[in-house]
Order: C-alpha cells, then sequence, then structure tokens
C-alpha cells in the first residue's frame, strides 16, 4: 500500500468511525463507563441534612461555623485498547478481515473516549508486544493510532494474550477502562486476565469470521496455521474429520467463555459478516 492509498484509507476509517461515535456512542459511552471515583470540588456552609462526616473541621475552626466539603464524579477515564495482531486476525471470508473490523472498532472507541475527553493509549501485541502507544488527548493522537494500526506490520505472527495484560498492568498504575480485542483462539491467558481485571475495568472483544467453524467438503485440501506456518493435507470430504474440526471449534468456545466467565470480565462477541453498532450500542446499554 502506498502513502496515497494509505491516507485515503486512514480518511475513510477516520469519517465512518468519527461519525458513528458522535451519533451513536458519545452519550452512551459516557454513561456506561463512569469516572475513577469523587474527587472535591469546594466547600459550602452546613446545611440541615448534610452528612457530618463530610464536615471540613479545618475550615469550620477558621470561620467558626460549619462547613462541608462538596464531591463531584471524577470524570476523566484512561482507555486503553489492547490489540492482538497476530496472523490469525488477518483472516475473512466475507466482507472483511478480522483485523479490518479490530481497526474501526479501535477508531469508534477512541473518538467516543476523546468526545468525552478522556485519554486513549494501545497496546498492539502478538507473541511480543509490537507497540506501546502512551495515553494521550486529541484528535491528531487518534488520527496516529488509526495510522498505526491501518500501516502495521507485526514482527511475529503467533499470540501471548498472557504476555499483553502483563505488560498493560505493569505500565498503567491507576485504574484504567480496558478493551481487548482479539479473536480469543488462543486459551492460557486466565490468570494473567483475572490479575488485570481485578486492578482495571476490562472488556474482552472478541472478533471471528464464520467461516472459520467450517471447511468446504472438496476432497484433499492443504491448509497452513496462519501463526505457527505449520501445512497439513487434509481430507475435507471425510465425515471424521469435519466432525473432529467442529468439535474443536466447539471447545475452544465453551473454554473461551468460561475463561470470560470466571474473570468476571465483560465481552463482545462480533463477527466480520455483522454490523457491529448494535451490538456495541447494546453492550453500552447494559453497563449503564
Amino acid at each position: 500500500m502506498n502513502t496515497t492509498e494509505l491516507l485515503k484509507k486512514i480518511r475513510k476509517i477516520e469519517i465512518k468511525t468519527r461519525s458513528l461515535s458522535q451519533q451513536n456512542f458519545a452519550g452512551q459511552y459516557h454513561s456506561a463507563f463512569k469516572g475513577r471515583g469523587m474527587a472535591f470540588s469546594e466547600v459550602r456552609s452546613y446545611t440541615y441534612g448534610d452528612d457530618v462526616r463530610s464536615i471540613d473541621w479545618n475550615v469550620t475552626a477558621r470561620f467558626r461555623q460549619p462547613y462541608v466539603k462538596v464531591f463531584e464524579e471524577e470524570r476523566e477515564l484512561t482507555v486503553m485498547l489492547v490489540i492482538d495482531s497476530s496472523s490469525s486476525t488477518m483472516f475473512g471470508t466475507r466482507s472483511k478481515q478480522k483485523q479490518d473490523l479490530i481497526t474501526e472498532l479501535a477508531a469508534v472507541l477512541s473518538f467516543s473516549a476523546i468526545t468525552n475527553n478522556d485519554k486513549v493509549g494501545v497496546l498492539i501485541y502478538s507473541d511480543k508486544i509490537e507497540k506501546f502507544i502512551p495515553p494521550k488527548k486529541g484528535k491528531t493522537h487518534i488520527l496516529r493510532i488509526i495510522s498505526e494500526l491501518v500501516n502495521l506490520k507485526p514482527q511475529s505472527t503467533t499470540t501471548n494474550t498472557s504476555l499483553a495484560l502483563q505488560y498493560l498492568v505493569g505500565a498503567i498504575k491507576k485504574r484504567c477502562t480496558v478493551f481487548v480485542m482479539s479473536d480469543f483462539i488462543e486459551t492460557d491467558f486466565e490468570t494473567a486476565l483475572r490479575i488485570a481485571a481485578n486492578k482495571h475495568d476490562v472488556s474482552m472483544v472478541q472478533i471471528r469470521d464464520r467461516g472459520e467453524y467450517c471447511l468446504p467438503k472438496i476432497g484433499l485440501m492443504q491448509i497452513k496455521d496462519s501463526e505457527t506456518g505449520q501445512i497439513r493435507v487434509v481430507n475435507t470430504s471425510n465425515s471424521q474429520f469435519q466432525k473432529e474440526y467442529r468439535q474443536w471449534w466447539q471447545t475452544n468456545e465453551q473454554t473461551v467463555n468460561d475463561i470470560y466467565r470466571r474473570s468476571g470480565t465483560d465481552v463482545i462477541k462480533l463477527y466480520t459478516d455483522e454490523d457491529y453498532v448494535p451490538k456495541l450500542r447494546e453492550f453500552f446499554q447494559k453497563r449503564s
């Protein structure tokens, strides 16, 4: 992809996702993700019914009449997008690849965040940390994030979600809102997820393609594992092979669902051939 094509793609994603975030998600995002807590705002004179525990004794002593502290919600959030860039996300049999959908979602969430004056950071990973973009505000920062995702050239092909979550916990000290975006075919990340979810507000965004769940019955076929590079020849017309293939995906799906449940994280399940807006809107509404 040359520079002109790259800029056109970034601009197209910006126009689409910025419009979606403003029209569909800005208000719901604000309601769904609360601030870190209550921040001190001011003091005022005590009135009947105020909680005596909120009395500011220093100010009360100075002015010889009772004053109370007033707090308001601390709205500013930090949003971290933890994005899988392994080769399995470069797959799609319908309208787009999984990585294309991840990029769009990252852009929508980023524009929704900056509309609410929140910071956004990105952690891109494979089986290593490919890129860490510290949280910042502003449109220029969001366009940089989109550009990095569109022009992404990972150094590695395999996945280590556990490593990414461990890095996140070490890199971001204060509690933040986290979206982990992956196909989650790999299942060895439960311990790291529990630790991350205990410190941060973590939501899992699972992106898959329906073409992954079944193979066409076309006889002998050479298949390649996009992450490991391993090549096998299989007979797709064999009923036993088809049965075992379906069972593997069913087991994988159940295992990942159990990880989500035990870790107590929210999850959004999306497919490359569907409109993600209704599910994202439903997700925000459930959290509000």
